[in-house]
Formats: C-alpha cells, structure tokens, sequence
C-alpha cells in the first residue's frame, strides 16, 4: 500500500498498480486500472456484458464446455477497438436480458445495473444514449445513428377480376348505362314525329338503318357508344343535334376511361399505406406496440404524456402502446416482437437497425420496413461512471468512422442488396408494369356470360317457334289433295302399262263414294266397261268391305272409270291416307280420270300373280 487517502464519500487505493474506489454504498471496486494510462490500454483485460441483438450481437458458436463466441456489428466494432486500443476482453450474457431501465425503487436492471453495480467494465449491444442512461453511466460517441422503424407484414396484393371498371365509379357506370335508354327513347320520339310530319304511315317503308322502333333506337345508341357506330341516316335537324351530342358525350367518356385506365393497370398496387408515425396513428387494419420497459418505451410515453406535445400522433400511439399496462400489444423482447409482425397484422415498432436486419434476412421475404426520424440519438458503448477509457475509446471510434471502417462494417451486417429487397413495397418491379391475367379476367368473364346469354336466347326463340308453329298448324295437317294422287296414279299407270298388260279382276279402284252417284250414270259407266270387274271401296282400312261395293264380273255389273271428269260429280269426300292422315278432295277441282282398255286375248299371265292396286 503506497499512500492512502480517505473522506466520507470515497478512498482510494493504490494497490499493485490497480486504482481502486471506495464509497459507503457499493464498497471497494478493483476493476479500474489506473487513470493515469501511459500506454493506452494496451494489455489489459475488460469485462463487458452484452445482450443478444441481432445482427449488433450473435452467437457465433455454442460449444459445451468452452465459452460462447459473439458475432454481429457491435462484435466487429468491439474488435475493431482492441485491435488499435490492444486491449483484451471477457464477455458475458446479461442474466435479464434487459437494456437497463429505471426501477421504481430508483435502481437499474440490465446491462445499466451491471455498470452501476461494478460488475462490468464496459457494455456493448444495440443500446441507445438516453439522458436517462447518461445520468448514470458514461457513454462513449455515437458508432451508429439510431431512428425507430416499423416492422410489419407486407400488405397483400388484392386481386380484383373486374378492376377494368375501377378508372370510373359506380354512380358514373350507373350515369352511362341509364343515359343509353333516355337517349334510344328520345331518338324513337324524334324519328316518330318526323314521319308524322312527312305524313308517312308507320307500316309504310322507311330507311331501316334508322329506327322505326324503340329497340332498334337503343342498339344504334349502345353502337355509337361502343364505338362501333351504324349507318343511321338522320333526316331531321333535331334529329342530328341529339347524335352530334352523343357522339361528343361518347368520345369524351371513352377517352377519360382509356387515359384513367392505363394509369390505373400500371401503377403497382402493393404500395406500402405505412409510412410514417402519422399513418400508423390513423389506420386501424394493424395493432402495434413496442418493447416494454425499454428506451422506445420511455420514448413514446414522454412524447404522448406531454402537455406541450402539439401533435396528437404521439398521443394516439402511446394509448394503443400502453393500453392495458403495455399488455394487450407490446412485447417483453425484440425477437418476440419480430415473430409477431411476421404472423399477422402487427406493426413492431423497434430500433430502425433491428428490424431492417430482420426484413432483410427474413426466409419468406414477407415483412418490411417503413422509417421514421426519431430524434438525434445513436448507438454507443456504455462504461461506468467516470470511466477512464471513454476518451481513448470515443476518439477511435471517430477515426474509423473518417477512415470509412464503420461504413464497410455497416454493409457487412445491412447489404443493400440482399435477399429480399427492402424497397420493393414501394417501387413497382419491372414486370410489374405487364398487365397480368387477373386484369382480364373481368373481361373474359364478361365475354363468356354474353355467349351463354346468347345460346340461351337461341334455344328460347327455337322452343318459342316451334310451339307457335304447332298452335298456328291446322287440325287437317295430314290431310292432302285427292287430285294430286290421282296425278300420280295416272302416271304410274301409264308407266305400268307401257309393258304390262293388267287384268280386270285385279283392279280396284279406291277413293271413289260410287253411292255418292245416280244409279242411271252408274250403270251407264258400267255397260260402258263389259265383262271387267272392279271393286270400289276407301282408303278406311275398318270400311274396305262395309261402305265401298264390289261388283261382280258380268253386265251391269261392273264400274269403269270416266274417261273424262265431266261425267263425274262434285264429290265432297275425305277419305284415310295410309299415313293416318285424310285425303282431301278440293269441291272446286275434280279428281283426274284414270282411263282403263281391256287388252284382247286376255290378261298376261305373270299379272295375275302381281295384280296392281290403284
């Protein structure tokens, strides 16, 4: 012990080369080495706590047995330091996890209390430079700027089948689809009023481009405003004023339409609606929150419980933040925080630096990140109060700031272009301008529906004329004229009897009401016609034999055919066709005489096996 020294505050000592502090509340600390340093602190070994804070501090490697091994941007600029400073260090995990944070009863948890407590020399992570923090720890300068960012879920891309309607609204689409009838109807009035003044009757032929009916009128309205147009032939003035008006009605709607739609298909519809502190305030499709207990905690409460605070935004937020104690929506870590904003519809507000790393190295690429200037504070190195080493270890930091080391060590942990893109929320990509298959759907949806439309129409007109048909079809629909077979008949006969020779016997002549005759022409005809017998009977297969007279082969007793239809009478006869219909006989035509000879020599043999029915 070479001198000593002591007060009612503090005693030190110098014990071995070792400056030690003594006060009446933390006792005796032999941690500090001497403050006057001749050679820097090259040589000497630090304690520091740390806390895990992606990417500022990792685990590099957790091998059992041996020490944890640190990673991360804090790490590199720890190393950075006792490379040019030659200092050593033990490094430890903080038991709470915390920053550090005032408790009620005035004392410090966290990294904070470590210092405060002596039980480390210094304390390296993402911890911020509070005034709160300064009051009872010395910081070192600022190796990182520090904003608050927002951490949340990518908003979804809401597909819309019919955006192709978006460009208007639909009170516009309304307007258009009421103004095509009024104008179909007003044309119809205007056409209708000049023919009546031209004194043409409506039945009478018109133009028919132009239209005499009310449908016709509200098709070439529908035509002009599609931009297919039809070669009305517009007589009148008034006429040609309500046109004119429509044209211009429909260049300029269709033209708003095609600038508005081309703007709206090719604008990205992913742009991020979060921004800044203000739309998060004023949404309320996301809850967010932050750490509780930490420096950004404190933060929005001083903001928000502010009298003289004009902007109402921190007000806003530090209700949803503390609603229910810090409960309901904040977290007890950062990386609890992280997993939330990935799940659903949670904005974490954090360290700008943390959730950037998390956005950027996020395996889905599924949240992103949205700034906001907080204040002027930054990251540093926390040691104990009245430390000697702060002005050694500001001053190195300051030279690899100039000498650009800080910014090598910041692309190491933050690449710009990494594996997700953090602007891609709010810049379209380049295929992002080709308009996809979705922005057509509408279209081809509204195609495929007037195609069915039309094959329904069609098979409704086909049923609809089908039954018109049967009702307008007469009750004799089968019935036909008995002159027309007696035509064919005479025809077949006279074919036959080019080289056939037809017996008597096998002749029988149907279709003819011979009662319907006087007897004096019957037997006139018959005495004309010796020795051929012919039956007569209808086409009514259940009267072949009932009604009809078969008359026997003799005189007298055989019926031939006129030879001219002026010996036969009116008949009013309808007799059964073979196809269940009626042969019709017109009174005002007689049927055509079919003439009969009798060939000499007798009947051809091979006829009589093939009689011919007439």
């Amino acid at each position: 012990l070479s001198s000593w020294k002591s007060n009612e505050e503090k005693m030190l000592c110098l014990l071995n080369g070792y400056l030690a502090t003594w006060d009446s509340v933390h006792g005796l600390n032999g941690s500090l080495k001497e403050s006057r340093i001749e050679n820097g602190m090259q040589g000497i070994t630090v304690k520091v706590v740390t806390l895990l804070e992606d990417p500022f501090v990792m685990v590099a490697e957790n091998i059992l047995g041996q020490p944890k091994r640190y990673k991360g941007f804090s790490i590199d600029v720890l190393d950075a330091l006792a490379k040019i400073l030659g200092f050593k260090y033990d490094i430890y995990q903080v038991a709470d996890s915390k920053y550090g944070s005032q408790l009620p009863n005035g004392s410090w948890n966290g990294m904070i209390g470590e210092l405060i407590n002596k039980r480390a020399d210094l304390a390296v992570s993402a911890i911020t430079i509070t005034p709160e923090r300064e009051n009872v720890v010395d910081f070192s300068k600022r190796y990182m700027d520090y904003s608050v960012g927002i951490l949340h879920r990518k908003p979804e891309e809401k597909i819309n089948i019919f955006s192709l309607f978006a460009p208007f609204d639909l009170a516009v689409w309304a307007c258009i689809a009421a103004a095509i009838p009024v104008v179909g109807v007003l044309i119809f009035l205007l056409t209708r009023m000049q023919m009546l003044r031209s004194q043409n009757p409506p039945g009478a032929h018109h133009n028919s481009s132009m239209s005499n009916s009310l449908h016709s009128a509200i098709w070439i309205v529908y035509g002009a405003f599609v931009q297919q147009g039809g070669d009305s032939v517009v007589g009148s003035v008034a006429l040609r004023i309500v046109m004119g008006s429509w044209w211009l009605f429909t260049l300029i709607v269709c033209s708003s339409y095609t600038a508005n739609l081309a703007a709206f298909l090719t604008v990205s519809r992913m742009d991020n609606t979060i921004r800044t502190f203000q739309d998060l305030a004023r949404q309320m499709d996301y809850a967010y929150g932050t750490v509780r207990d930490s420096a950004v905690y404190d933060y929005f409460r001083a903001k928000g419980t502010n009298p003289l605070e004009q902007d109402s935004t921190y007000t806003e937020l530090w209700r949803t933040i503390s609603k229910n104690n810090g409960q309901d929506y904040s977290v007890s870590s950062p990386s609890e925080g992280i997993r939330k904003a990935k799940k659903g519809p949670y904005a974490f507000l954090w360290d700008m630096a943390v959730v950037e790393y998390a956005a950027l190295t996020d395996d889905d690429c599924t949240i992103t990140v949205a700034g906001n200037s907080m204040s002027s504070k930054g990251y540093g190195i926390a040691m104990q109060h009245g430390s000697p080493y702060r002005d050694l270890i500001s001053q190195k930091i300051l030279e690899l700031q100039e000498k650009g080391d800080l910014d090598v060590l910041k692309q190491k942990w933050w690449p710009r272009t990494g594996r997700c893109d953090l602007n891609s929320h709010s810049n379209a990509q380049p295929d992002g301008r080709s308009l996809k298959l979705h922005s057509f759907a509408g279209v081809f949806c509204i195609l495929a529906a007037g195609l069915l439309l039309a094959c329904l129409v069609a098979a409704l007109e086909m049923w609809w004329n089908s039954n018109r048909c049967r009702q307008e079809q007469p009750k004799e629909d089968k019935e036909v004229n008995l002159e027309q077979v007696h035509r064919r008949l005479n025809s077949l006969m006279d074919e036959d009897m080019a080289h056939k020779q037809i017996p008597a016997p096998s002749i029988e002549i149907s279709a003819l009401d011979i009662s319907s005759m006087p007897l004096s022409q019957q037997r006139e005809a018959v005495r004309d016609y010796p020795g051929t017998g012919l039956s007569v009977s209808t086409f009514l297969p259940e009267q072949a034999h009932g009604v009809g007279r078969t008359l026997a082969q003799g005189p007298g007793s055989t019926l031939p055919l006129p030879h001219s239809s002026s010996t036969m009478p009116s008949i009013h006869c309808k007799h059964r066709a073979p196809n269940g219909g009626l042969f019709r006989q017109s009174p005002a035509k007689m049927p055509m005489p079919m003439s009969y000879q009798s060939v000499p020599g007798g009947p051809i043999p091979e006829a009589i096996e093939h009689s011919t029915s007439i």
